[in-house]
C-alpha cells in the first residue's frame, strides 16, 4: 500500500484549488513553508488541508499509532461512513507502489503513479490521534497490476467535495477511470 508518495508543487497552486469556493484556504498557524519533497514518508510532517471550520491548511503527521502500537497510515474507505470523521485532503504530484524485485535486484521494483495531464491530485485522508491515514478502495485499473488496493486520488478540483461532502462518499471514494494514472518506473533505474 502507499506508504510514500511525492509532493512537488508550491503553496500557491494548493491555496488556487479553493479560489472557486466560497471559502478560500485559511492558515490559522499562519503560511507554512514546506519544500517540495521527492518522497514523503510514514512518520513525517507534511501539509493537509482539513475542513472543520472551512479549508485550512496545517501541517500533519502521516500516520498515527494504532492499537498494536504499529502505524496506521491507510485506512480501507469501504462499508465506512465518514460523518464524524475529521476528512483532510493530502496534496500530492504522485505515490508510489511497490512490485516484487526486478531479475538481479534485491530491492522491490518502485513505481510512481501521477494523474494524467495533471501536475498534481488530492488524496483522500483522514485525520485522528495526530496524524494523518490515506483512505484506500478497490485498485481502478491503471494501479491493478501493480497492486491489489490503492489510495483514493481526486483531482484538484474535487477536493473541495470530500471536504464538505457535497457528492456523496460512494461517488468519491472509488477509483479513477481507466487511463487516469500514468506509472513510471523509478527503482531500478529504466537508463542512463
Amino acid at each position: 500500500m502507499c506508504s510514500q508518495y511525492q509532493m512537488k508543487l508550491p503553496l500557491h497552486v494548493v491555496e488556487q484549488a479553493f479560489s472557486h469556493t466560497r471559502f478560500p484556504l485559511r492558515f490559522p498557524l499562519g503560511r507554512p513553508n514546506f519544500e517540495p519533497a521527492d518522497r514523503i514518508t510514514i512518520g513525517d510532517v507534511a501539509p493537509v488541508v482539513t475542513g472543520v471550520e472551512g479549508p485550512e491548511l496545517g501541517q500533519v503527521r502521516f500516520g498515527w499509532k494504532g492499537p498494536s502500537g504499529r502505524p496506521v497510515f491507510n485506512f480501507r474507505s469501504e462499508g465506512r461512513r465518514f460523518d464524524g470523521a475529521v476528512r483532510c485532503l493530502v496534496p500530492a504530484s504522485g505515490f508510489y507502489e511497490f512490485t516484487d524485485p526486478q531479475a538481479g535486484q534485491k530491492r522491490k521494483t518502485q513505481w510512481l503513479f501521477t494523474l494524467t495531464g495533471r501536475d498534481w491530485f488530492w488524496m483522500a485522508g483522514v485525520v485522528r490521534d495526530g496524524g494523518f491515514a490515506l483512505l484506500t478502495t478497490e485498485p481502478g485499473p491503471d494501479v491493478a497490476p501493480f497492486h491489489g488496493r490503492q489510495v483514493v486520488v481526486l483531482p484538484p478540483d474535487l477536493g473541495a467535495e470530500w471536504l464538505d461532502l457535497t457528492r456523496s462518499e460512494s461517488d468519491l471514494l472509488r477509483a479513477l477511470p481507466e487511463g487516469s494514472l500514468a506509472a513510471r518506473r523509478t527503482f531500478p533505474p529504466t537508463g542512463p
